[in-house]
């Protein structure tokens, strides 16, 4: 009887020795997947600064300064694009693990084409992961998550995704310059500004000049003088100038920069003086029209009826806008006379 009793205690034991043996390790395994897939951070109003980096050899640095978020030091950010990234940051999570017969192949790709992303708070690192291409059915996004603590990438890659949004991620993570540069030309609302002046390259005596006196006194003038005008359709005008936005910023490197630069002369040029006596200056440039608006429109136009270039930020820089946007601006004085 002592013997058998022995026995089963002795059985108990080691049942009960394996038991926790399997919990240790469970809850051991547990930890690493966790830490190996936690790639949200939600307090992204703490990151004040994100590297972005690919593997064909593009990067770029956004940080938050008291100007708002700059690119790499030099340039405004497209607010969209950053307030899009970091909602992306706060809101991902893991749709599924990487089966084995699909690991391989994802690190494979991955070690090939994805992108790293660095967040940094006060100096200091606190995410970091790669981002890869999407699934088959494009509803997730492969990433490897970095272990802050080794420097080391986790072994296991994960499939993420945002909750409620059915789409990939990767494009979020875009490391091209020009597709995060601020697209504002314009942004002054009346009462900062002193004077308006169009000058009409094509039609000189069309062009005009506008003086702020103040926001009940305006003056309008022209070549011929000073002209009586409309104040409905003044002040309509005068607001135009807040949150003006050119539609492609373009890269310097295109062809098109370089012959407009080189040879190009302006159809119109706008200077607007704000009240510090600063100047914003916008030249204006035709562009050539293509053969399929011609054909869809069937009409010859010489110049595109839709786009234009416009020249910028003291003429470092070059965009493409919309008529739709600045027709309304790019008026003759005509505009301002009052109606019979």
């Amino acid at each position: 009887m002592k013997k058998s009793t022995f026995i089963i205690l002795a059985f108990l034991l080691a049942l009960t020795g394996f038991s926790i043996y399997v919990y240790k390790n469970k809850n051991k395994t547990t930890t690493i997947d966790k830490e190996a897939s936690d790639f949200k951070y939600k307090d992204t109003a703490a990151i004040d600064k994100i590297f972005l980096a690919d593997k064909e050899g593009k990067q770029l640095l956004v940080e938050r300064t008291a100007n708002g978020w700059m690119l790499d030091g030099k340039f405004h950010v497209r607010p969209d694009v950053i307030e899009l990234l970091l909602y992306t940051i706060s809101s991902v999570e893991v749709k599924s693990p990487v089966s084995k017969l699909g690991k391989t192949s994802a690190i494979k790709i991955m070690s090939a084409k994805s992108t790293k992303i660095e967040m940094y708070s006060k100096g200091k690192k606190v995410k970091q992961y790669f981002v890869g291409h999407p699934t088959q059915d494009h509803t997730g996004t492969f990433m490897l998550l970095t272990n802050l603590e080794t420097d080391e990438n986790y072994e296991e890659p994960f499939i993420t995704h945002i909750p409620g949004f059915d789409g990939f991620l990767s494009t979020r993570y875009n490391t091209n310059e020009i597709d995060w540069r601020d697209r504002l030309l314009i942004n002054l609302r009346p009462p900062q500004i002193k004077q308006i002046k169009m000058e009409l390259h094509e039609m000189p005596d069309s062009s005009f000049v506008i003086d702020l006196f103040s926001m009940q006194r305006f003056g309008l003038k022209t070549k011929k003088g000073n002209l009586q005008f409309e104040e409905d359709r003044m002040k309509q005008y005068i607001a135009y100038f807040q949150n003006v936005n050119c539609e492609i910023v373009l890269d310097k490197k295109d062809h098109v920069v370089d012959s407009l630069s080189k040879s190009a002369l302006p159809f119109a040029t706008l200077t607007i003086v704000d009240r510090n006596n600063y100047n914003t200056v916008c030249e204006f440039f035709h562009k050539q029209p293509s053969a399929s608006k011609n054909a869809e429109y069937a009409i010859e136009y010489k110049y595109d009826p839709d786009n234009l270039f416009v020249k910028y930020n003291n003429g470092k820089d070059y965009g493409m806008a919309q008529f739709y946007v600045f027709g309304k601006i790019l008026q003759t004085y005509n505009y301002f006379l009052p109606r019979k």
